[in-house]
């Protein structure tokens, strides 16, 4: 629920529409702010027209031309907005307001009058040009804009129609248009006014250009003011407008989709009697039109329905929406994309309509929008497959066509986009056991290849460790993922490693290994007490000359190879005392005081071997069962633990060189651990290896020790995929 609120406040706006007359703007028109002589000259310009404005306010047949061309002049100097400032500065706002009205006439004069509705045309028009700049909107209304253009809105009731009367009407709704475009208290004035009654009946004036001005009005008016879109519904706008869906011309279900959607947003009541008036099937109708704009209307106005009526969503999907957005996903308008996975993500989010958008075509062009860089239709995009995964039958479509990797190697922008993607994967996730499971392993052993690599891949990474053995094992998942590891694609080699890792992770869950390992058997230990102590003391080591006290029975039972040594045929059997040659006593003592760096060299006997590394260490832990074994002399621990089987203290070395791994070392590494049987060191260097695929791919040498590697993969991930694997884990 929280993921849908989300979702609800990202909605996309529905902003007035800005009316520029771009029919009156003549294209590639150039743009340049006036400056110096030419300002001068503008201004000189403008200062002319007003001069004619204020000394012509009468029917005059010379005045009227006038005041007509005068205010079709400034009319094309605003068509340019970067000289509306130099007009509004010159004061031409008020002379303009004025000629909003007709001048005075004699009592009962009903005769024709000259450019009747000419010259208040072209004020209504050379406002709205000016309006076109938020700074300007509130002096034009102050001026007392408003009440004369609501009037111009009614000049067709009194007087006969015309082609005179019918402009003035259009220029009228267009001011207003521009002076209220993201103007919330100016939308208040214009409905304080009494704007919204006459806008209403000119939905059914003859003109349709007429009805595309009064739409775009109210369009703007409906724009997050709740009284304004009341008002609108009670005038009966609805039935209109719906008519309106249907019509032919773009331009005015354009505009009339644009109405219902700021009536519908954000206010469930009106969207509850829009749905009643039978709005439905006509905005579905749209996304089929040649209009893009009235398309991206329509998907947006259906995600709006669709919002929090199961039923509606439904509805929409059985009256057709489905495929024509899904068409419209494939669209090159960035707009029309967005707003068409907007819809679907909606419609996604009920459990009926999730499998017939994916088996409708939806899948593939929901995920490839995920590459885009629109943050908001990537989020679109996301929130749609979110919905779609919350079915079983739509969990193989998803492996099947490459999804998990999509969303796994996604760039996503923002972090509600992060976010949705980790839902996402972990519904999948959910999802992998039972019959869905079944049908995932049914491609993996008969599918193409390319179909059975992507189901292995996404099964390494969703699926539960207990179905480690019968994915991986009995049904060949793991040959398919070593199989990546040799393929001449980089992507592919890198998708192998990661899913390795994963798996071995997996398989490890239960058994961490950044802890040191205890002693693998239980053994009992005099003490460290007893290191260098002559009580009851059976063999002694001769260093310069003095001694070093011993237990035969402690270094018998610490391992297998002194046991051979003390009850074997070696010359040391039966020796009481043994010379350590080439070391002077303060090197001895410093090592019984821990210091683990000397080299103490026998002759050519086994224990001669032995004590070539560090014999305090080596005794302390014979005595003990456990000792500190640092960095700088874990190798050459390592070496001698496992010549004499000492396996406690091999796997605490293994693990102190396995915290120093890096990409400079793990070849090397790697090497160590083959050539002393350090089965843990070599686990680490195999997961170390797959970690970091993506910078050793790099590296010199890579290629060969990937192939070294792989047949040690495959037993590895066998043993961990063993019913006991815990057992085995390093």
């Amino acid at each position: 629920m929280e993921h849908q609120r989300r979702l609800d406040q990202s909605l996309p706006e529905r902003k007035g529409q800005k009316r520029k007359l771009e029919e009156e703007v003549e294209e590639g028109r150039e743009v340049s702010v006036p400056s110096g002589e030419a300002r001068r000259a503008l201004l000189s310009e403008v200062a002319a027209q007003l001069t004619i404005l204020n000394s012509t306010f009468s029917w005059k047949e010379a005045d009227r031309a006038a005041a007509k061309r005068a205010t079709h002049i400034l009319a094309e100097l605003a068509k340019n907005e970067e000289v509306v400032n130099v007009i509004v500065e010159g004061g031409a706002v008020p002379a303009l307001v004025k000629h909003l009205q007709a001048p005075p006439s004699g009592e009962g004069d009903r005769s024709p009058k000259l450019y009747e509705h000419e010259v208040e045309k072209g004020s209504a028009f050379a406002l709205g040009l000016l309006a076109v700049k938020p700074e300007h909107q509130q002096l034009i209304v102050d001026s007392g804009a408003l009440p004369n253009l609501v009037d111009l809105l009614k000049r067709h009731k009194y007087s006969s129609s015309s082609r005179a009367v019918t402009s003035v009407i259009r220029r009228s709704a267009d001011a207003i248009t521009n002076l209220a475009h993201e103007n919330s208290s100016i939308k208040t004035r214009v409905r304080m006014e009494g704007g919204i009654p006459p806008l209403v009946e000119l939905l059914e004036f003859a003109d349709t250009k007429v009805q595309r001005a009064a739409a775009g009005a109210l369009r703007t008016l409906a724009f997050k003011n709740d009284e304004n879109k009341n008002q609108i519904v009670e005038c009966n706008a609805l039935p209109t407008l719906i008519l309106m869906l249907r019509s032919e011309d773009a331009a005015i279900h354009y505009e009339a989709v644009g109405v219902i959607g700021n009536l519908v947003h954000s206010s469930p009541n009106i969207k509850k009697e829009v749905l009643l008036a039978g709005a439905l099937q006509p905005v579905i109708g749209l996304l089929s039109s040649c209009c893009s704009e009235s398309q991206r209307e329509a998907a947006l106005l259906l995600g709006q329905f669709a919002a929090t009526d199961s039923d509606c969503k439904v509805h929409i999907v059985q009256r057709g929406a489905v495929r024509p957005l899904i068409e419209m996903l494939q669209s090159s308008d960035v707009q029309l994309r967005e707003m068409s996975a907007f819809a679907l993500g909606r419609l996604a989010q009920d459990m009926h309509n999730q499998a017939g958008i994916a088996h409708s075509g939806g899948l593939v062009p929901l995920l490839k929008l995920l590459d885009s860089k629109n943050g908001s239709l990537q989020h679109n995009a996301a929130f749609a497959l979110y919905g779609l995964a919350d079915n079983e039958d739509n969990v193989s479509d998803f492996i099947r066509v490459g999804g998990v990797q999509k969303l796994q190697d996604g760039e996503f922008i923002v972090q509600a986009t992060k976010d949705c993607v980790a839902k996402t994967l972990k519904r999948l996730e959910e999802k992998i056991h039972g019959r869905v499971l079944n049908y995932l392993l049914y491609l993996m052993r008969g599918a193409e290849k390319a179909v059975q690599r992507r189901v292995s891949l996404a099964l390494a990474h969703l699926c539960s460790p207990d179905a480690l053995r019968t994915i991986f094992i009995d049904n060949n998942g793991l040959e398919l993922l070593l199989g990546l590891l040799g393929s001449s694609s980089l992507k592919q080699q890198l998708d192998g490693a990661m899913a390795l890792y994963k798996l071995a992770n997996k398989a490890m869950a239960l058994s961490p290994v950044d802890a040191a390992p205890p002693s693998p058997t239980p053994q009992v230990y005099l003490g460290e007490q007893y290191v260098d102590n002559p009580t009851l003391s059976d063999v002694t080591f001769l260093v310069e000359g003095r001694r070093f006290y011993a237990h035969r029975i402690c270094l018998l039972a610490s391992s297998d190879a002194f046991r051979a040594m003390f009850d074997g045929g070696y010359r040391e059997k039966d020796a009481r005392d043994i010379e350590i040659p080439n070391i002077r006593w303060e090197v001895f003592q410093l090592m019984m005081r821990f210091n683990a760096s000397c080299n103490l060299l026998f002759g050519q006997t086994i224990l001669g071997e032995l004590f070539q590394f560090t014999l305090f260490i080596i005794f302390r832990f014979i005595y003990t069962g456990s000792v500190e074994v640092t960095l700088d002399v874990a190798q050459d621990l390592l070496r001698a633990a496992d010549q004499y089987l000492l396996e406690g203290l091999k796997r605490l070395c293994e693990y102190t060189i396995a915290q120093d791994i890096s990409l400079d070392n793990v070849s090397s590494m790697y090497e160590l651990s083959e050539a002393f049987h350090a089965m843990s060191l070599r686990h680490r260097c195999i997961l170390f290896i797959l970690e970091q695929y993506d910078k050793l791919s790099a590296r010199p040498g890579h290629s060969h020790l990937i192939q070294r590697i792989i047949p040690e993969i495959r037993n590895y991930a066998k043993a961990l995929a063993k019913p006991n694997a815990h057992r085995l884990r390093p």
